[in-house]
């Protein structure tokens, strides 16, 4: 069911008061990617029984699979029946287009990420796409997130190994990161200090002093991508020098399918999938829990 603007309007203000509280509270709130209802089911009894404010987000080919309106009436729907504070990202939308129709579904933040379809786009057309959907964002009070360039790795399981020496070729700086900031007008800047998308055989390491000289650089948002496979110290370390928002994938992923392979195997004559279910949306469930804790948003929600 569509939302009118004014309801539109309501729940974007309420996104902005919960950045604005995460600030001054020193918290970061977990962005966590659905591509099914047991994962939104696991999303939403975490942040239930944690009373956290949560984000769940959809890339563009998780829109592609359940489509925007579905999104935003399946995340009405669990928020008013689990009675939590949780909202929408779009991650990593690839074209000006695919943000607006999101907004005008009542999206309360937008990822723009042209990079993410060209691996090449200048920072001119990177800044020029960012400029025109905070532009369109001003309609309904959506937050806006973007970055000046591709940011690595994919939300999957790696088998190689992390070359820190060529990721650190795209970290971010806080000059680039003020210039960036000013010249596009986002709310949210994608930091890139070590974190990169996906899981791989040895833990992440984040450039916190780094971090805090981003955070020094800029007033708006900062937000970290690629949170799987970090140790959760990196986390609370992030939150407390002023990360807003922390965005979950992989972790989450592999918590699904091995738990859901583990309960095929042991229940080979079950053919009522839904019966199957409960288990490994469980499993997901712990997953988010853990990193709720780690952000330090328990406790943080205002329904």
């Amino acid at each position: 069911m569509s939302l009118s603007i004014s309801e539109i309007r309501d729940r974007t203000t309420r996104a902005r008061h919960l950045m604005q509280r995460s600030r001054q509270q020193k918290f970061a709130v977990g962005a966590f990617n659905i591509d099914n209802q047991e994962t939104l089911i696991a999303v939403s009894r975490a942040a239930q029984k944690l009373n956290s404010p949560v984000m769940v987000e959809v890339s563009d080919g998780e829109v592609k699979a359940l489509g925007l309106d579905n999104i935003r009436d399946m995340v009405d729907n669990y928020r008013a029946e689990y009675g939590i504070e949780m909202y929408i990202n779009l991650d990593h939308a690839p074209t000006v287009e695919a943000c607006k129709r999101a907004i005008d579904a009542g999206f309360e933040f937008i990822h723009i990420d042209v990079s993410q379809a060209n691996h090449e786009a200048t920072t001119d057309e990177i800044i020029a796409a960012t400029k025109e959907v905070v532009e369109y964002a001003k309609f309904t009070g959506a937050l806006v997130e973007s970055e000046p360039h591709y940011f690595g790795g994919s939300s999957n399981v790696h088998e190689e190994e992390i070359d820190y020496e060529e990721i650190k070729k795209t970290f971010s700086t806080p000059e680039g990161t003020k210039s960036f900031v000013e010249a596009t007008g986002i709310d949210t800047f994608a930091a890139a200090i070590g974190n990169l998308h996906g899981k791989y055989p040895v833990p992440k390491v984040l450039d916190l002093e780094l971090l805090q000289q981003i955070r020094d650089s800029i007033e708006c948002q900062i937000s970290l991508h690629g949170g799987s496979g970090t140790p959760l110290n990196f986390f609370e370390r992030a939150a407390q020098i002023g990360v807003s928002k922390i965005n979950i994938n992989s972790d989450m992923r592999v918590a699904f399918r091995e738990t859901l392979e583990k309960v095929l195997a042991d229940n080979p004559k079950e053919f009522a999938i839904v019966k199957l279910m409960p288990k490994v949306y469980e499993a997901v469930e712990v997953v988010v829990e853990e990193k709720i804790k780690a952000f330090g948003s328990e406790g943080k929600a205002v329904v």
